[in-house]
């Protein structure tokens, strides 16, 4: 039975771009969460569901390194608004000049994911957090997106 949903789970991510239309069918969004933001230079905690990911108060199931920088904080902040314009079937919600939020939508069910990125005045380091709307697990999609970000990031600016 494993065998035959993964195999099934596999086609369907193989052949995601071939069903388009789907996507349009089938949007479990959910509401935008009302914790969103930086509070007392902190973004969010995750909840305890394993579909979240954050580089401030975490536990080592959540956790996930902060992005570090060497150049000004204006220059790295526009490398990563250059970067987030790229990565598939996301885009950027809001804008400040130390935060952003993206929301990336999965092709076929139409879930979102919220990430955030904040910028802290006087360290070259940028926070971020990345969170599944709805639903238990994500199966790692929101770390592995943030670390797919993390190797563009490193690529663009070294």
């Amino acid at each position: 039975m494993v065998s035959i949903i993964s195999i099934f789970s596999s086609l369907i991510i193989s052949f995601s771009g071939l069903f388009f239309p789907l996507g349009a069918i089938f949007h479990f969004e959910g509401q935008t969460p009302n914790n969103l933001g930086v509070v007392n230079s902190q973004l969010a905690s995750c909840p305890p569901s394993p579909n979240c990911v954050v580089s401030q108060d975490a536990d080592s199931s959540h956790y996930i390194k902060p992005l570090t920088y060497q150049l000004d904080r204006t220059q790295a902040y526009d490398s990563f608004l250059k970067i987030l314009s790229v990565v598939p079937d996301t885009k950027i919600v809001e804008q400040k000049d130390n935060y952003i939020r993206t929301e990336s939508r999965s092709k076929i069910m139409g879930f979102v994911d919220d990430a955030e990125f904040y910028f802290p005045e006087g360290e070259k380091v940028i926070q971020w957090r990345s969170a599944s709307r709805l639903g238990e697990s994500d199966l790692g999609v929101n770390r592995r997106r943030l670390e797919q970000i993390r190797l563009a990031f490193d690529d663009l600016v070294n």
